[in-house]
This record gives structure tokens, C-alpha cells and sequence, in this order.
């Protein structure tokens, strides 16, 4: 460290060390991008709307939707603008603040999004194995303490990873492989023995990505068992699409999570990582709002409504 330097800014390689044939593709990158964040943006802002105007969508389930949909559009905004930057720019250079900033808010609401997926699993575990005691159980205050929660742990764990991360001393080399600031390239980067950093980075990710998954499975084993002892071939189809497009966004969300954090480090590999990081930050936010929209009986009917009232008006 004597004869090292401080590093002041860090530089986003991305595909830069590809051979000259991917440079051709940065430019179609760039829009194929783009449009994956103007859908991301677009349907989970016509999600939070529409959940809010129609009085029909005030329900527990919806204001965890709503929740889910404002916590997407966050944290995607946290690393798609400066990846879609750097696909044009020469200059793919990020600041050590900016750098931090960046993986804040990346695991922030990544937790976040964790925690409150398993808690619209219990919503939904509530909903068809206790109905009568539904409303009780998930008042108003109920929702509004889990979503609290799972914001306020999002915080603390975010503040905790990126003030551990960025700790530690950084003397050079500076270039991170990858798209954005995220936590196995970075700690390559250190001057030091990672190893109890990767311990604990491995630690946090069992406890806040395995731990919401298992709670999940559990509720859905659970409710599984009750929609099988429904009597009717309807009533068992109608509690199952309750249920659904929630199942899908989780195992979208926690398969590559669990793959990208959880997986033995002998199969670590920096393309692996760079292409999935591609899959849950930018294509599974994307596919999100479209399958709560396309899936959903009651969001397409609520959709239907306000556009009819705005056409009328």
C-alpha cells in the first residue's frame, strides 16, 4: 500500500474485452436495452395507476403489487442508465461515490424485493387457507408493518454490504468486468484477503435470498395442500391463478439470484456472471409487469375500465 495508489474512480468494462466483432454490437445493445427499460418503466407505472385509481384493486394483495411495481422501477433505474451509456460512450468510467452509490441502491432494493416477495407469498398463504380470517389478519396497518419492514431491512442491509465493501482498500487495478458495481467483481479488486468479505457476502445472500425462498416454498407448499382439498374442478382453478403469476415472477427472480450468489465458487465464471446480471436486472424487471398484466383477470379488467372512462371523458 506504501508504493500503491488510491483509486478514485473505477472503469466498467463490460464487453469491452470482447474480440472487434462485438463492438458492432453496442449500438443494438443499446436499443434492445433501452426498450427493455421504457417497458419495465411504462407497465409498472400503468400497474401503480391503475391500483390506485380503481377502488376495486384496494386490496392487500394489490398494495404489495404496488409496492413491487415502485421497487422495480428503482432498481432498475439504479444500473440501466449507465449501462446504456457506456454502450455508446467511450468513456465507461464510474467514480468511487458513484460506484458505491450504484451498488447501494442495487442491493438495497434487491433485498428489498426478497423480503417482499415472500411476504405477498404469505398474503397469498392467508388468503386461501385462512379466507375468513383474511381481513383480520391482513388489515390495512398489518400491510402497511410488512412493507415497512421489508423496505427498512432492505436499507440496513444495503448500508452494512456497501459500507463493507468499500472499506476496504482499492490501490489498483481499477477496470471492473462487468456492466455495473456489483459485489464478486469488486471484491477481486481489493488489496487485501477477501476471504472473510466473501464469507460474509456469501452469509448475507443465504440469509436474505435462501431464507425468503424457503419462507415462500413453505407458504406455497401450504397452499397447495389446501387448493387440492377444494372440492370444485373451478374453485380450485380460481385460487390457483391467485397464485400464479406471483409463482413465476419468484422463481424468475430467486433462480438467477440464487445461481449468480449461491453458486460454488469453482464454477465462477465472469461471462456467466455478466449474462445473468443482463437476465435479473434488466429482461426479468421487463417481464415482471407484463405477467402481473396478461395474467391477471382482475388488473386487465381494472385496465379495461380506466381506459374506458378516459376514452368516455
Amino acid at each position: 500500500m506504501d508504493n500503491g495508489t488510491i483509486v478514485a474512480k473505477f472503469v466498467l468494462m463490460g464487453l469491452s474485452n470482447c474480440p472487434d466483432i462485438c463492438v458492432s454490437l453496442f449500438i443494438s445493445l443499446f436499443f434492445l436495452v433501452l426498450v427493455f427499460y421504457l417497458i419495465t418503466l411504462v407497465g409498472n407505472i400503468v400497474i401503480i395507476t391503475i391500483t390506485v385509481v380503481d377502488p376495486a384493486l384496494h386490496s392487500p394483495m394489490y398494495f404489495f403489487l404496488r409496492n413491487l411495481s415502485f421497487l422495480e422501477i428503482g432498481y432498475t433505474s439504479s444500473t440501466i442508465p449507465k449501462m446504456l451509456v457506456n454502450f455508446i460512450s467511450e468513456d465507461t468510467s464510474i467514480s468511487f461515490l458513484g460506484c458505491a452509490m450504484q451498488m447501494y441502491f442495487f442491493s438495497f432494493l434487491g433485498i428489498t424485493e426478497c423480503c417482499l416477495l415472500a411476504t405477498m407469498a404469505y398474503d397469498r398463504y392467508v388468503a386461501i387457507c385462512h379466507p375468513l380470517r383474511y381481513t383480520a389478519m391482513m388489515s390495512r396497518g398489518v400491510c402497511l408493518q410488512f412493507s415497512a419492514v421489508c423496505w427498512l431491512i432492505g436499507m440496513l442491509v444495503g448500508v452494512g454490504q456497501t459500507t463493507f465493501i468499500f472499506t476496504l482498500p482499492y490501490c489498483g487495478p481499477n477496470r471492473i468486468n462487468h456492466f455495473f458495481c456489483d459485489l464478486p467483481p469488486l471484491l477481486k479488486l481489493a488489496c487485501v484477503d477477501t476471504y472473510r468479505n466473501e464469507v460474509a457476502v456469501y452469509t448475507i445472500a443465504v440469509a436474505f435470498i435462501m431464507v425468503p425462498f424457503l419462507l415462500i416454498l413453505v407458504s406455497y407448499i401450504r397452499i397447495l395442500h389446501a387448493i387440492l382439498s377444494i372440492p370444485s374442478a373451478e374453485g380450485r382453478s380460481k385460487a390457483f391463478s391467485t397464485c400464479s403469476s406471483h409463482l413465476i415472477v419468484v422463481t424468475l427472480f430467486f433462480g438467477s439470484g440464487i445461481v449468480m450468489y449461491l453458486r460454488p465458487k469453482s464454477r465462477y465464471s465472469l461471462n456467466t456472471d455478466k449474462l445473468l446480471s443482463v437476465f435479473y436486472s434488466v429482461v426479468s424487471p421487463m417481464l415482471n409487469p407484463l405477467i402481473y398484466s396478461l395474467r391477471n383477470k382482475d388488473v386487465k379488467e381494472a385496465l379495461r375500465r380506466v381506459m374506458a372512462r378516459k376514452i368516455f371523458i
